[in-house]
């Protein structure tokens, strides 16, 4: 019978009319007294399970599905047990504690690291914490403040200024706050380079020279008057300079000799050892000129005077 129901092409299908039917003579047959516990071998009288059809497909696609999550999982697990080094004691190369602290035991290799707000990095009291970048600079960036260390340089950016102070004595070593500390470069450091920089006064030591470079335009503005003093001041610009003021521009100069600072001789003088010596005398224009001492108690006179006067 079921030979027959099957064409070249497959089972034939039926229409819900003959199913019905079919259906009804299988209980029948299964309800019978005559025919207790027994059940035609034959497939289409036989009761259908499992998934078939759409259930099927999607029964495969649920379980492809959970097994790349599992390949997944395992790949995400191999690579927390490399490179964390998760093992039965423990995790090799971090600890976790209590505090909220977390700390490296071992060199770590990260791109960019993002501190929680109020958190601090650093190494152990008795060890240094060492930062390097692969053939890139190391930057260290809070806010508008940025620490750039560099093969050659390093470079420091805030807009708001800047502060070093020593951990242990809490001793502030250099500070831009011009109101609270007065400005010294560090020990060392001979160039400082700014673009704009407010302050009350601009000196050197008394051993060395202030020297103001810029590759373009300098300006210097004072709100009470701009006072430049210095043994000699020099300018040198490859353009113009401009002096300008709301009342008056002063520029003064002198030559000052101090005498106690000249050098003298004690004891007798004598004028007949064949030593020739001069007189130093100044007119009163500020000239300066010599006159040959051949007797005691000789004054600055002199057959030609430079001064253009008798004395």
């Amino acid at each position: 019978m079921a030979a027959a129901e099957q064409s070249s092409n497959g089972p034939v299908k039926k229409s819900m009319r003959e199913k019905a039917v079919e259906r009804r003579n299988v209980n029948k047959e299964h309800n019978s007294n005559f025919k207790a516990g027994y059940i035609p071998i034959d497939e289409d009288r036989l009761h259908k399970t499992g998934l078939r059809g759409r259930k099927g497909n999607l029964a495969i696609c649920v379980i492809v599905l959970l097994f790349i999550l599992a390949v997944i999982n395992l790949i995400i697990t191999l690579v927390i047990w490399v490179v964390i080094r998760i093992g039965p004691s423990g995790c090799e190369s971090l600890e976790f504690h209590d505090n909220g602290l977390l700390r490296f035991k071992q060199v770590s290799d990260m791109g960019v690291i993002h501190p929680l707000y109020k958190s601090t990095v650093g190494g152990r009291r008795n060890e240094d914490l060492v930062i390097t970048g692969n053939n890139q600079p190391v930057i260290l960036q809070q806010g508008s403040t940025v620490l750039k260390v560099d093969k050659n340089k390093t470079s420091i950016t805030s807009d708001i200024g800047m502060e070093f102070i020593d951990p242990r004595t809490q001793k502030t070593l250099f500070s831009t706050d011009y109101e609270k500390h007065e400005f010294h470069l560090p020990k060392g450091v001979k160039t400082l380079n700014v673009k704009r920089a407010s302050t009350e006064r601009i000196t050197s030591s008394a051993s060395s020279d202030l020297k103001i470079n810029v590759d373009g335009q300098i300006t210097v503005r004072g709100n009470e008057g701009v006072f430049i003093m210095g043994k000699t001041i020099d300018f040198r610009t490859g353009g113009n300079i401009v002096l300008k003021a709301e009342n008056s521009i002063v520029l003064n100069g002198s030559v000052v000799v101090t005498p106690s600072r000249l050098p003298t001789s004690t004891g007798e003088l004598m004028y007949d050892d064949g030593t020739e010596r001069y007189k130093l005398c100044m007119c009163a224009d500020g000239t300066l000129f010599r006159v040959l001492v051949e007797s005691r108690n000789m004054g600055c006179q002199t057959s030609v005077n430079p001064c253009g006067a008798t004395f």
